[in-house]
């Protein structure tokens, strides 16, 4: 249940589960099961608990092609901080995870109905609020999960350690801690197989049949420097796919999903882990 509790082992009676709660008799407050969800957690259990890190999931509403919702980066998000922060919670690890940001840069889809775009300006603006409350409350570690390629933290890191010196900022994309090739046939770049398939396991109730997506297809850049990697520019998404999908998903599957999920969260809870348990003045070596 946490350290906060350690002192009490032995006078709390057998737990009762109900409801999302733990009602421990003897305590005159209820423990939420989840006690690293902050949005599950309430004031009588949050004021006397102590963490070590935060975690912000970063996502996106946009279009997944024609079979996926539009909230799957939020989804993803959801799921994979929440699963991670859990077993780096069972190892020990204290951190609380925020309610995920909705929205990410979508800049190169302003013509996709309904696609929202969140400017890099408004995100620097959202993430230094969030840091302050941090930065006041003690809580010196956040990590951004992001969910979303389209967003790109780094610079507001670089801004945003110059006026919060005490804290540590890090960001990680979780789909790239795995190489997909050790799941799937197609690269996925967005609403393609990695994605169908997680989200088949995550989510089937809102993923329509395969036999309605389509193929994913979509053009490159003319330019070489771009297609080498070392140049870039965005891209105008209706004029690089016909059905805003990048990557053909339809040898997606759930069980797929399901061994890529636990593959990424194993993963990425033990960059949790690490972060929670290092201090910050000895970071390198």
């Amino acid at each position: 249940m946490g350290r906060e509790f350690e002192s009490l082992r032995g006078h709390i009676k057998p737990v009762v589960r109900k409801h999302g709660w733990l009602f421990l008799s003897g305590l005159d407050y209820l423990v939420p099961m989840r006690p690293y969800i902050l949005a599950e957690s309430n004031w009588k259990y949050i004021k006397d608990a102590n963490f070590d890190a935060a975690v912000l999931p970063w996502g996106a509403c946009e279009a997944h092609n024609y079979h996926m919702p539009y909230g799957t980066d939020i989804l993803e998000s959801e799921y994979i901080s929440a699963e991670a922060a859990r077993l780096a919670w069972d190892r020990g690890a204290r951190l609380t995870v925020l309610p995920p940001i909705p929205f990410g840069v979508n800049t190169g889809q302003f013509d996709v109905k309904l696609d929202i775009n969140m400017n890099p300006s408004t995100q620097l603006a959202v993430l230094r609020d969030v840091i302050e409350v941090l930065d006041r409350q003690g809580i010196y570690k956040l990590i951004i999960l992001n969910s979303h390629g389209g967003n790109d933290f780094r610079t507001m890191i670089r801004e945003l350690g110059l006026k919060f010196p005490k804290m540590f900022l890090t960001t990680c994309n979780w789909f790239q801690a795995i190489d997909q090739k050790q799941f799937f046939e197609n690269k996925d770049d967005h609403a393609g197989e990695m994605e169908t398939s997680l989200m088949m396991y995550l989510r089937p109730d809102l993923v329509r049949p395969l036999s309605e997506a389509g193929d994913g297809a979509a053009k490159k850049f003319k330019l070489a420097a771009i297609r080498e990697g070392w140049a870039w520019a965005e891209r105008k998404w209706t004029q690089v796919t016909k059905d805003t999908g990048v990557g053909d998903p339809r040898k997606a599957s759930k069980e797929k999903g399901e061994k890529y999920f636990k593959a990424v969260t194993e993963k990425v809870s033990v960059f949790f882990e690490e972060v929670c348990k290092t201090p910050i003045k000895e970071l390198y070596e």
